[in-house]
């Protein structure tokens, strides 16, 4: 069996990925294809899992069933993960300068606490060289 590899998430790409994966580019479309085969794990960062509510809430996207039915379902499957916010994560968010958006800071300071590269698509992410990115 080939060692298993993982990522981390932002919002976007695993919003696109539910909902078929038409929008991901190359890299992202076929790192959710080997999580849904087991050789690959997603873990999905807290603010990931907020920002996704958020966007559910004010009916910017269609989840089809309430936001903790539908990571209830994500989290059934063990090629996806939780990962949670610590502490350390918001001071390394807060160092981060290259955006002012939140959630864009906790998942980079995810990815980095994790040591993985993260699935974006994110202009202002992928050139920060912050983490390592693919799409």
């Amino acid at each position: 069996m080939a060692d298993l590899t993982a990522v981390v998430t932002d919002t976007h790409p695993l919003v696109f990925h539910a909902a078929g994966g038409g929008r991901l580019g190359p890299k992202a479309k076929a790192t959710f294809a080997a999580a849904e085969a087991g050789r690959t794990i997603v873990y999905v960062p807290a603010a990931v899992i907020w920002e996704v509510s958020l966007l559910a809430r004010i009916v910017r996207i269609n989840l089809h069933r309430s936001v903790r039915a539908f990571f209830d379902d994500l989290f059934s499957n063990p090629a996806y993960q939780p990962h949670d916010v610590t502490a350390a994560q918001i001071f390394d968010a807060d160092e981060l300068r290259f955006t002012r958006d939140p959630f864009d800071g906790l998942i980079v300071a995810a990815a980095r606490d994790l040591s993985l590269p993260l699935i974006t698509r994110d202009g202002l992410i992928r050139e920060s060289g912050s983490v390592k990115t693919l799409w």
